[in-house]
């Protein structure tokens, strides 16, 4: 197989423009392509005046040995693609289906996985199944009634679904599990532009979608499902794993579960410290969301002249302050939403999403600063032990937000934030779904952080002309970035009391919806290295 590397075209082109640029670099005739396949396509937006896609492509053809014999090009190479492959089973005994306890990316991967190798597993979701999560959520956003066991964090889909559905990772991979994880999405329902894409995305309306069609193959494949189910209590005996006590009364026999809980589930974090599980706090990030009119973002990016398919530019923004403070941009949304993310009465937590199309008026991304357990130890007004201080830090912003606007998110423009004031509506108004007023955001939050997105929007301004525009709004409060805890395992991705796998972004192992899928599908693994399946 040969790789080509940084081929441009033009934006927008044509497919066979494309197989024609492919067989020119290459030095043969398109007919000569046996097949291609585009690995990686990104735009260059550094000259504005003449914006182009860039490629990574794997290209099959006869002539390979030849090219290659005779390129002196150092963007054409040989390349063998690394191709997923799950372990062969091990030798333990299962007497009962491994249990997945929530159905996010984690969960769900893991229970795609264990399905297809013959595990049947067992999956148990607090929430709603989609559709049904689906409806509560607006009925939250219109009516400000929380149900909190089905709502933008628990659910069939996990927090994920209502987000943009941003599928790009830092994470390193040697595996081949994030394009497996791509891959399963096509076949779930995905476009393919996923499998390339340099930031691929799925949109919350294309997501419900999808998550629906995986519960089905996982249940084809064997796997089950039960809505409506929280994990209250784990059954230990002789330090072991024997089970899981559900809705506070049925007790479940398990030797395997993994615990894919993720960020929200605080009553879960605080169960399993109670029962001695090795856990700590860790740092995160807190702050606002910050909406701008999408024009003016994708003006700033691409420039005046901007293709149609292009569509609606997005950003990634960082600084690091004088005062030694880290602000950066997180989970933008283009032409999204800023929503109300609660998930606990008299608690406000704010997220942003976006549909497939990507269609709204308002740019809105969360501008958060990064805290650590020495920040947020002094806000711990519940009591709780060291390893659950980032949790009452969360909840404590949370309350104060709640507080401020009773229960409606609060908005601020920008420059009443700078100035302490409460102030009113501005030059253009918020896309936010759920009820909202005007308050005084800069009064609801640490003066560490108060002052350090002062700071930071001012020096992204620098990176996109007009970021720190007075009329910028700013809605509070951005406080679920990621977990505040982790749960300690080990090389075999156990926690202290074995056959018990901590996973994913809950755990404290992911950032997002593919590395999130990713720690699913590695502890699909490690469950399959340690266990014989029921074929």
């Amino acid at each position: 197989m040969i790789q080509i590397t940084q081929l441009k075209l033009p934006i927008p082109h044509s497919r066979e423009q494309l197989e024609e640029k492919i067989a020119r670099t290459l030095g043969i005739r398109p007919t000569e392509i046996e097949s291609y396949e585009i690995v990686r396509r990104s735009v260059d937006a550094r000259k504005r005046e003449g914006l182009h896609y860039v490629y990574s492509l794997w290209v099959k053809t006869s002539r390979e040995k030849k090219i290659l014999a005779k390129s002196k090009h150092k963007n054409i190479m040989s390349i063998n693609p690394v191709r997923y492959r799950f372990p062969d089973p091990g030798e333990q005994v299962l007497e009962h289906p491994p249990v997945v306890v929530g159905s996010g990316p984690a969960g769900l991967f893991c229970g795609y996985m264990l399905a297809k190798h013959g595990y049947r597993p067992l999956i148990l979701e607090r929430g709603d199944s989609a559709r049904e999560r689906q409806d509560k959520v607006e009925h939250f956003w219109k009516t400000g009634i929380l149900d909190p066991s089905s709502n933008v964090q628990f659910g069939e889909g996990g927090a994920g679904t209502f987000s943009d559905g941003k599928l790009n990772t830092g994470v390193k991979d040697k595996a081949g599990r994030n394009r497996e994880v791509l891959r399963i999405f096509v076949e779930a329902g995905a476009p393919e532009d996923i499998l390339y894409d340099a930031r691929p995305h799925l949109g919350t309306d294309l997501l419900i979608q999808i998550v629906e069609t995986m519960r089905r193959q996982i249940q084809a494949m064997g796997g089950s499902f039960r809505f409506r189910t929280q994990a209250t209590d784990l059954i230990l005996r002789q330090n072991r794993l024997r089970g899981l006590i559900l809705n506070g009364e049925e007790e479940l026999p398990a030797e395997a579960v993994i615990l894919a809980l993720g960020h929200s589930a605080r009553d879960t974090f605080q169960m399993l410290y109670r029962r001695g599980i090795c856990m700590e706090a860790k740092s995160f990030a807190a702050g606002v969301r910050v909406e701008h009119p999408q024009e003016m973002i994708t003006r700033s990016q691409y420039g005046e002249h901007v293709p149609e398919e292009l569509k609606a530019a997005s950003y990634r923004l960082a600084q690091n302050l004088d005062n030694g403070r880290g602000v950066y941009s997180f989970c933008m949304c283009p032409g999204g939403w800023v929503v109300n993310a609660s998930s606990e009465p008299g608690f406000l937590a704010v997220n942003g999403m976006s549909y497939r199309a990507r269609g709204g008026p308002n740019a809105n991304s969360a501008i958060v600063v990064t805290v650590t357990p020495e920040d947020y130890a002094p806000y711990n007004q519940e009591g709780l032990p060291e390893a659950l201080s980032g949790m009452a830090f969360q909840r404590y912003l949370e309350k104060m937000a709640f507080k401020a606007a009773r229960g409606r998110i609060p908005v601020q423009r920008f420059e009443d934030f700078c100035r302490n004031r409460q102030g009113g509506a501005g030059g253009f108004p918020p896309c936010i779904k759920g009820g909202y007023s005007y308050e005084n955001v800069r009064n609801l939050l640490p003066e560490f952080i108060g002052d350090s997105l002062e700071a930071g929007i001012r020096a992204m301004d620098a990176q996109i002309s007009g970021f720190a525009m007075g009329d910028a709004l700013l809605s509070a409060v951005e406080s679920r970035t990621s977990s505040p805890v982790r749960i300690c395992r080990n090389e075999f991705l156990e926690s202290n009391i074995p056959g018990l796998y901590p996973c994913g972004e809950g755990a404290g192992y992911a950032g997002g919806i593919t590395s999130a899928a990713m720690d699913g599908i590695r502890c699909a693994e490690a469950v399959g290295k340690k266990f014989v399946n029921f074929r």
